[in-house]
């Protein structure tokens, strides 16, 4: 009886922990973008989507991961995650990030395209090298016009 009972809580506890629902590091050089199938190589312009079931997309940037959401039943994803420009290989909320498009910073896919943290940082760059910010709700609309 005790072996059993051994039995179901290591049964419980896989179960639970392999629920998990969260990002997963982005293999940059080996990992290929779900949208373009290009290899992720660029550190401060990857995104990500955690499903609630814990299936990871990745992309090469994040106007391929808004490309793409189409594929994506909206109620099924847990989370949708940019690099953070001003930390390179940090994924960050995307629909908490403040995004720039400047001329003056290419991203992969050549939409110009950088997500930050907070507005602060995405403001002090904007002021250096120009450009439109914008909230996720903001860019969702702006890229799919």
């Amino acid at each position: 009886m005790q072996t059993l009972k051994h039995y179901l809580i290591a049964a419980l506890l896989l179960i639970l922990f392999s629920c998990n629902v969260s990002p997963k590091a982005i293999d940059y050089g080996s990992d290929g973008c779900h949208f373009c199938k290009m290899t992720i190589v660029d550190k401060v312009h990857a995104a990500e989507i955690v499903t609630k079931k814990g299936k990871v997309y990745k992309f090469d940037a994040t106007e391929c991961m808004v490309n793409s959401m189409d594929e994506f039943d909206s109620s099924e994803v847990k989370l949708y995650l940019s690099n953070n420009y001003t930390e390179p290989e940090a994924l960050i909320d995307a629909t908490q990030a403040t995004f720039l498009i400047s001329k003056n910073i290419p991203s992969p896919m050549g939409a110009f395209l950088s997500a930050f943290k907070n507005k602060v940082d995405a403001k002090k760059m904007q002021s250096d090298k120009g450009g439109e910010l914008y909230t996720w709700e903001e860019l969702l609309a702006h890229l799919n016009n």
